[in-house]
């Protein structure tokens, strides 16, 4: 929590606008209060979101700073003139606040950290991830932003290169700096004040915090008639959408119909509330049966991450399992929280390959990370581990496991995959399904998840009545296979397809078609069982 003074804002203006007069007597002159947030870009954002924001800048004349690389927080695509403003200013005032940086009298103790970026840990959750973070100064309404909340941020750039200082002389960083910052240790001015050149500082204007991280569906234009026109012109055209959709996954699954219709029940699934500890509305999906050769789960993650704005594939290796931080935890000398593989936003699609999994011994980290990665499956929570306790935090994260037989992670649903075909190269395969797909078709495909992601759903009273005397029944006839858990998972599906047919409230027809698929699924994995007891 930090102070701001308007005094100081105030000089800066009145310096670069040599007209303007400051009234140091005005009542307006007061101490706020204020609250950092450390951002990064969108873990695990897939390649065509980022493109199509270059694409939306670039088309509006915005310099090469605008591209996604340099730009400091995603803008939406609408109407105002002033929305891709930020972007250019922040791209300029980079190179100006480096620039000073470069200008001032070298110290060799400032040379080690300067001229190395990668001795700052920018805190990205996922590895790989390129871009840069920032701190964002927001000045009203903080307590509405939670950790993993993605937010367009739009605000005035601070260009600081005194908060570049991180060495040992801290007589000098106390000339600089707060003398309250300067209370704090090294450890934490280096962790608090990077270099402005890589970790910005934007005092935000305006705050959007985004429903869901899709382009193609920006929040501000749900809100508006021309919106909700859109909207409902796609609407008409779900029908046919779908079954483009549902012959695009079945070729990504060689030819297997039914995985395909769980694989589209699994992409439009969403924690939609919870009652008590229990997440509503979640549907994890283990896709066993999936070959361990050919890499097939690498190029089915390859074909999803073109349809979902948000995704990351983690091959179950005993080595990553041992050494990569899944969970979140607190680092009490630098006083920050150290970002975890774990720590991604909402309506993220988390692939994890377990066909890659070989024998091998678990360590200590390993065990908690399983842990972790099943109470994410079951819980749609992560626990961050703060030393001396833990918090929880809920999150909303579609986790599809791929595997070879049942997989060791919980799940809400296993489908045996049963492909048709056997193509001798998976790569080319899936190169000439993406060649096939044309990118207006694509679009539409990715607006159809995540607009079904977003829809609301009731049950009727006469409906309710109607699936529980149907569950009775069928108590009857096969009460020992048949348990509470059964109707549970019917109710999900019949949700889902219900939402997948562009339908708000459940009928009885869809009733009896999910029931129906889960036979069918049912009727396979029993048949995987005796094969597996006859090669025994």
């Amino acid at each position: 929590m930090g102070h701001w003074n308007h005094h100081s804002t105030e000089k800066r203006q009145h310096a670069a606008r040599a007209h303007q007069e400051v009234d140091f007597q005005s009542r307006r002159t007061v101490t706020l209060e204020r609250q950092t947030f450390y951002c990064v870009p969108v873990p695990g954002e897939s390649p065509w979101v980022k493109e199509m924001y270059c694409s939306s800048v670039q088309t509006r004349g915005c310099p090469p700073s605008s591209h996604p690389a340099n730009r400091q927080k995603r803008m939406l695509e609408d109407d105002d003139p002033t929305r891709h403003g930020y972007s250019q200013q922040a791209g300029d005032a980079q190179e100006k606040c480096k620039r000073l940086e470069a200008e001032r009298p070298e110290r060799p103790q400032e040379m080690g950290v300067l001229s190395n970026p990668q001795s700052l840990d920018l805190y990205f959750p996922l590895r790989g991830e390129k871009g840069p973070a920032c701190l964002v100064k927001v000045y009203e309404n903080w307590d509405d932003y939670k950790v993993n909340d993605v937010l367009d941020v739009y605000g005035v750039l601070a260009v600081e290169p005194a908060l570049s200082v991180l060495t040992e002389d801290s007589d000098l960083v106390s000339s600089l700096l707060d003398p309250a910052v300067c209370m704090d240790t090294q450890e934490e001015q280096r962790s608090h004040s990077p270099p402005t050149s890589l970790v910005p500082r934007i005092h935000a204007m305006v705050i959007h915090k985004l429903q869901h991280p899709n382009p193609v569906i920006p929040s501000s234009k749900c809100e508006t008639e021309e919106g909700k026109k859109c909207v409902s012109s796609f609407m008409s055209e779900l029908p046919c959408v779908r079954a483009e959709l549902l012959g695009f996954l079945t070729h990504a699954l060689m030819g297997d119909g039914l995985a395909a219709q769980y694989l589209l029940f699994h992409l439009i699934s969403t924690v939609y509330a919870r009652k008590d500890v229990l997440p509503l509305g979640k549907f994890s999906l283990n896709l066993s049966g999936c070959p361990r050769s050919g890499g097939f789960s690498r190029h089915l993650y390859g074909i999803m991450q073109q349809i979902v704005p948000v995704s990351h594939y983690l091959p179950m290796t005993i080595e990553n399992m041992n050494l990569s931080r899944f969970i979140p935890r607190k680092d009490y000398s630098a006083n920050r929280l150290v970002s975890g593989l774990l720590q991604l936003p909402s309506h993220t699609l988390l692939l994890v390959d377990e066909t890659v999994l070989e024998q091998g011994q678990l360590s200590t980290t390993g065990v908690h990370n399983l842990t972790a990665l099943g109470n994410l499956i079951t819980w749609q929570k992560v626990d961050y581990d703060f030393s001396y306790h833990q918090m929880e935090f809920p999150c909303n994260i579609n986790v599809l496991v791929t595997s070879e037989g049942r997989s060791l992670l919980p799940s809400d649903c296993q489908l045996h995959l049963k492909p048709l075909l056997c193509p001798p190269s998976l790569e080319q395969y899936t190169e000439g399904l993406m060649a096939a797909t044309l990118p207006s078709l694509l679009n539409k495909f990715r607006m159809y998840l995540s607009l079904l992601q977003v829809m609301d759903y009731t049950i009727s009273e006469e409906i309710i009545k109607a699936v529980e005397d149907d569950f009775v029944e069928m108590r009857k006839s096969d009460p020992q296979s048949i348990c509470a858990d059964d109707l549970h998972r019917l109710l999900v599906v019949a949700r889902l397809l219900s939402l997948s047919t562009g339908q708000t409230s459940l009928s009885l027809e869809t009733w009896l078609q999910a029931k129906e698929l889960e036979i069918q699924r049912k009727v396979r994995l029993q048949g995987q069982k005796h094969m597996n007891v006859n090669e025994m």
